[in-house]
């Protein structure tokens, strides 16, 4: 099923967030129909954390107002809590028939879904609920749409068995009682890190159930660490600027320090730096969903699972190069997270270059983009919120400079 042939009517799943914009915006530019379902509860957390985006984010309808205006284009808009009105989301699949759902609709930050008891399960019943009220929905409607879901690298967790992580699917060797050694595939053992994470890797469990049981076409992007803030769509009016997290909650790593040198605030590493991560720039982000979406799998094929990262840096690493481009100063401070001081990891990425990805990488044109934008509105930055305060364990401390 090629979007790219013909007009399709995608519904993106909180597509009011950091890369739901984007990606209804980018959809939306290619000729789809599209429809965001939001509840806007991610600018509800604004609120609670008291940290808005250092970009300023325009109310969703004057965002929809805007993309129309510039584009011509227009995007459905209904808040709905994916969570707990099912009976809204059965009656929207059933009335509008989407050809595709894209899936973002999660709670995404590791640190917030550590936060305290009332946090972790928060992060549970919201993003289970929603996974599985989407697929039980998509049975009982009937219908058959493409799901595509935006999960994590961090389903893996961050050390590898001396050996590239596979995309999804392990190949694993069995011994039968009979002697005879049997080739079979399994999903990828996870080893989640947070509870976030933890969340993600039951989606896995869910959509291998929904696919085996129902014959739903479904395709599961782990990705990685998201950098960058714009893309060609949410560039083209103020107004349609993408968020900019930088607090040490939803901040992900290669932001904040970005964002960090450009207010003359410490670029902070936590532990020692050797943890390495794998990234991928917004702009590839969207166009992998787009990938995924022209690629879709068969009903009698299993969830195709694609490893949405283009590559792997140190921490320490990371900030060094921040530090020599912006003159900024580092400062090491104890990790808040409970892992391993440094790790190794080597992931495979084929079946999105197969598609036809040509990735973005690490330029510095890119990183100084990103920087003038921090720059720019670094006027509306707290700096109190920029440390990670989120603890693991009791035991530790928050990731506070000296």
């Amino acid at each position: 099923m090629n979007l790219t042939n013909r007009k399709k009517k995608v519904f993106v799943l909180g597509g009011d967030g950091f890369c739901g914009w984007p990606t209804s915006l980018h959809l939306s530019n290619l000729g789809h129909e599209v429809t965001i379902i939001d509840n806007l509860s991610r600018r509800n957390i604004d609120n609670e954390l008291e940290a808005e985006s250092l970009t300023p984010i325009q109310p969703i309808g004057t965002r929809l107002k805007v993309w129309e205006e510039v584009s011509g284009n227009k995007i459905g808009f209904y808040n709905v809590n994916l969570a707990e009105d099912y009976e809204q989301l059965l009656h929207l699949l059933k009335t509008e028939k989407p050809d595709a759902i894209v899936h973002f609709a999660e709670q995404r930050s590791a640190p917030y879904s550590m936060k305290s008891s009332k946090h972790k399960r928060y992060t549970v019943n919201n993003n289970m609920n929603v996974t599985h009220n989407v697929l039980c929905a998509m049975v009982e409607s009937g219908l058959d749409s493409h799901l595509v879901h935006l999960g994590t690298m961090g389903v893996y967790g961050y050390g590898t068995a001396g050996m590239k992580i596979p995309e999804g699917y392990l190949d694993i060797e069995v011994k039968a009682e009979t002697g005879e050694r049997i080739e079979q595939q399994i999903l990828y053992p996870t080893n989640p890190g947070s509870i976030y994470h933890m969340t993600k890797s039951q989606d896995q469990l869910l959509f291998q159930y929904y696919n085996k049981n129902d014959n739903l076409r479904i395709t599961d992007l782990h990705q990685g660490i998201v950098w960058g803030t714009n893309t060609k769509e949410t560039n083209l009016d103020e107004r349609l600027i993408n968020r900019f997290d930088y607090d040490g909650d939803y901040g992900t790593v290669l932001n904040r320090f970005l964002m960090q040198a450009a207010v003359g605030y410490p670029i902070t590493v936590h532990g020692t730096g050797g943890q390495t991560r794998a990234f991928i720039h917004i702009q590839d982000t969207v166009r992998c969903i787009e990938l995924a979406l022209e690629n879709a799998p068969t009903r009698d094929e299993r969830v195709m699972i694609f490893n949405q990262m283009t590559e792997t840096h140190r921490v320490n690493d990371l900030a060094k190069l921040v530090s020599e481009m912006t003159d900024g100063d580092i400062a090491y401070v104890s990790n808040p997270r409970k892992e391993a001081a440094e790790n190794e990891l080597h992931v495979k990425n084929d079946l999105f270059l197969s598609k036809g990805l040509k990735p973005t990488t690490l330029q510095e044109g890119l990183l100084r983009e990103v920087t003038d934008i921090a720059k720019q509105y670094a006027y509306r930055a707290d700096h109190s919120k920029i440390p990670a305060t989120s603890t693991w364990t009791k035991e530790q401390k928050p990731g506070i400079p000296e």
